[in-house]
């Protein structure tokens, strides 16, 4: 293929492929005036039912087992219920579902960290000292020997309280959220920037909450949930920070519908505490209704000065001319419920052009270019074996040093048809499959075939770099 029809036929595929995602996220701003964010809540576009998109029950159970079988998930099917997939009590994400929550987890950090102004990365512990507030539930870390000391008859029912007392006052809790971590950073991070405000801290790492077993005898008694959390906690002056939770509550909502087949599946709504500080969530519609992926709160300057009693005088950031305690923003996503999300909004059962039998349809997962864990699988059709897989191996390190997830499916031993291959690449949302034949030793060409509009075309090797390389770099850019 000459490289000016190379050139249009990649635009022609992007623009194809690329169109029915959502907006652009950009990380560039223009403050209306000084420590103010940029703009202010407006209408945001939706979207009309995406095509291909499977009836409730019938496409959840499909998804669910593509995810086993495909690996997006671990475990077994009675592992995999509605509620120990939005509680966190699953056993975990398959190598798939590890390789996509990564993906995810870098788009966040790119768009709210990586090209934003006053925004730094905090590390916090995962044990949290000494005792909680008041009222707050906590899991904690209790020694192994505690079954021994409690089967120890000798003990009075007085030193045995008394040493549960003196136990639970010296363990560690795991954390429940990052926010208390970021708190922990604040005077440091208010003088790396001289006490101006805003600005923020952002981290993302596993937290773990009390889930209430139901399967388990007694009543009430507590399992161990846990979830990849992406915080940011945002520091601003009173004055701007309603503007500021509306352009992050705007900018959030963009973020999670710039990857979606369906944008408008993801929405918002206000929402109050029972102490009446307000905040926003975010939503995404799952066939069994809307579950909370982002939390946004406006917590005021009580969480500051809660952890830094006596002297406020260390809390003062510089709003303009003035001195203040600055009040908090909390922005907290749920990662692992964000790739449920996606591979919900992804999955897509169609008519299967590649048979004649029209009864079976394609399952495919149209993930996002930016979010597949696999952009590319290179598989090897009739021609000389070892040849071909030298080949394969050569190419299949050119691509990874250029950053592109490769799968290397020249290494299967057990035969199958171009139907049974397509079928798997497309469960397992890779971009595109790369065949190499007996014409690829003699003319360099391969068969190049898209998951999104299942077009096959020939495309000499030399060229295929440029072309993975110019598509994803356009998807990132949408």
């Amino acid at each position: 293929m000459r490289p000016r029809a190379t050139v249009r036929t990649c635009r022609k595929v992007c623009r194809c492929l690329l169109s029915g995602f959502g907006g652009r996220v950009d990380g560039t701003e223009t403050r209306s005036s000084a420590g103010a964010p940029p703009s202010s809540r407006a209408e945001l576009p939706g979207d009309s039912e995406r095509p291909g998109a499977p009836a409730s029950e019938e496409g959840s159970a499909a998804l669910l087992e593509i995810c086993r079988t495909r690996h997006f998930l671990s475990g077994t099917r009675l592992q995999h219920s509605r509620e120990r997939l939005l509680s966190g009590c699953h056993p975990g994400f398959g190598p798939l579902g590890v390789e996509l929550r990564k993906n995810l987890a870098a788009e966040w950090w790119s768009s709210v960290v990586a090209f934003r102004e006053q925004v730094f990365p905090v590390d916090a512990r995962h044990q949290e000292p000494g005792p909680g507030p008041p009222g707050r539930g906590a899991l904690r870390l209790v020694p192994a020997t505690l079954r021994e000391i409690l089967q120890d008859k000798e003990l009075s029912k007085e030193e045995l309280v008394a040493f549960l007392e003196n136990l639970l006052s010296a363990s560690g809790k795991l954390r429940d959220s990052l926010l208390h971590g970021a708190l922990e950073h604040y005077v440091s991070g208010l003088d790396l920037v001289n006490k101006r405000l805003p600005y923020g801290l952002a981290q993302i790492g596993v937290c773990f909450h009390p889930v209430a077993d139901t399967e388990q005898i007694p009543a009430g008694t507590k399992r161990l949930g846990e979830k990849t959390e992406a915080s940011l906690v945002w520091f601003t002056s009173a004055r701007t920070s309603s503007q500021w939770l509306d352009f992050w509550l705007r900018h959030r909502l963009l973020w999670w519908r710039k990857f979606a087949t369906s944008p408008s599946n993801f929405s918002s709504s206000d929402c109050q505490d029972e102490k009446g500080r307000k905040g926003s969530k975010l939503y995404y519609s799952f066939p069994w209704g809307k579950e909370p992926i982002e939390t946004l709160w406006n917590l005021g300057d009580e969480e500051l000065l809660h952890m830094y009693p006596g002297d406020v005088s260390k809390l003062h950031g510089r709003d303009g001319r003035k001195n203040v305690v600055p009040c908090v923003l909390s922005v907290s996503g749920d990662l692992d419920r964000g790739v449920l999300a996606y591979l919900h909004d992804s999955f897509q059962l169609t008519e299967n052009s590649f048979t004649r039998r029209k009864h079976l349809h394609r399952k495919v997962l149209k993930l996002h270019p930016c979010l597949t864990p696999i952009k590319v699988a290179l598989d090897v059709g009739r021609g000389p074996t070892v040849e071909l897989r030298q080949v394969c191996q050569g190419l299949f390190k050119e691509l990874l040093e250029s950053g592109i997830s490769v799968w290397p499916g020249y290494l299967e031993t057990v035969q199958s048809s171009l139907e049974q291959l397509y079928s798997k690449y497309d469960e397992m949302g890779i971009l595109f499959t790369v065949l190499l034949t007996e014409s690829t030793l003699e003319n360099g060409l391969v068969h190049l075939r898209s998951r999104d509009t299942t077009m096959r075309e020939m495309m000499h090797v030399s060229k295929l770099k440029d072309f993975l390389i110019k598509y994803i770099s356009s998807a990132q850019n949408v």
